[in-house]
């Protein structure tokens, strides 16, 4: 089941922590940041990533992702649990859910029960991962989703939640449908900044050859949240990430565990505050053993220093 079915069919929705951003200084306070050391104290997971043991295990998955030294997690569906019981078992857990993942026909549609189930859950933000293929390739069809979105903002401001979109790579890919025009720098001009914030995924941004850097510095304060997963160049790699890429062009690698592959994420993570990010997500798409993979990621963002 690819990423946008998981999502388009999940049930809508879910206080999150802090305001103060998820990485934090070894010394003491009032000191230039960039003659400091500092590392990430609140590691999250975007549970896409367990996804396949959340069907049969949701609150023993959510329990081992929680031993594995996770603070935070982002969901993508509930598995036919109420907000309320997902709320109990992350108590339980010691875990808080600052954000979730929802289909663009729950923005559309459903927008209202999607705020109030967040509220319970404790989501501060909720995520838009995905526009379709059709409607990205219609004249007017990227404007039509900056419209939705600004609106959508709007309504989820007003219940005191915080909209957002997750990008992949297409985004970054110039779109006949806007004259040729990169579809996430069109986002990023036609979305409000209080309504729309943009949960960068960094794996699939740097695949598209484009630097995060670059646009920290051109939108700064743009991305409170952001993907973390590696890339591995590897010329004989069969899938073309189609899916991500908008592409069925051979893109010549592979997706990997966090510090396994070649994004520098020490440069990049020695800017998280001119970006903004508050919240830093693991996740793998298609991780060979699920609960390894993710502590493999845990373990070198808790020991990463920038």
């Amino acid at each position: 089941m690819n990423r946008r079915t998981f999502i388009g069919s999940s049930i809508a929705a879910t206080l999150a922590t802090a305001a103060k951003p998820a990485w934090a200084a070894d010394s003491a306070h009032h000191v230039d940041r960039s003659a400091v050391a500092h590392s990430i104290d609140r590691i999250g997971l975007q549970l896409y990533t367990v996804r396949e043991a959340m069907k049969t295990d949701f609150e023993g998955t959510i329990a081992k992702v929680a031993a594995t030294g996770y603070k935070e997690v982002e969901f993508a569906g509930y598995f036919d649990h109420s907000p309320k019981d997902v709320r109990a078992i992350l108590d339980k857990n010691g875990l808080a859910s600052p954000s979730c993942h929802v289909g663009y026909d729950v923005v559309e549609k459903k927008w209202p029960e999607t705020l109030e189930a967040a509220k319970i859950v404790g989501h501060s933000y909720i995520i838009c991962p995905w526009i379709d293929e059709k409607q990205r390739a219609e004249p007017g069809g990227w404007k039509r989703a900056a419209d939705l979105f600004n609106k959508a903002g709007e309504a989820s401001k007003k219940a005191g939640i915080q909209f957002g979109y997750h990008n992949h790579s297409f985004e970054f890919i110039p779109a006949d449908s806007l004259g040729g025009k990169l579809p996430y720098d069109f986002l990023l001009a036609e979305t409000n900044p209080k309504l729309v914030a943009m949960e960068l995924d960094l794996c699939w941004i740097s695949v598209a050859g484009k630097d995060p850097l670059a646009y920290f510095e051109k939108y700064p304060g743009r991305f409170p949240l952001v993907h973390v997963k590696d890339w591995i160049k590897d010329p004989n790699a069969t899938d073309s990430y189609k899916g991500a890429t908008g592409s069925s062009v051979k893109i010549g690698g592979r997706l990997a565990d966090v510090g396994q592959g070649s994004i520098d994420w020490k440069r990049i993570f020695a800017h998280s505050e001119k970006a903004g990010i508050k919240h830093y997500f693991v996740e793998n798409d298609e991780p060979k053993s699920a609960f390894d993979d993710i502590k493999i990621s845990y373990d070198y963002l808790h020991n990463l220093q920038f």
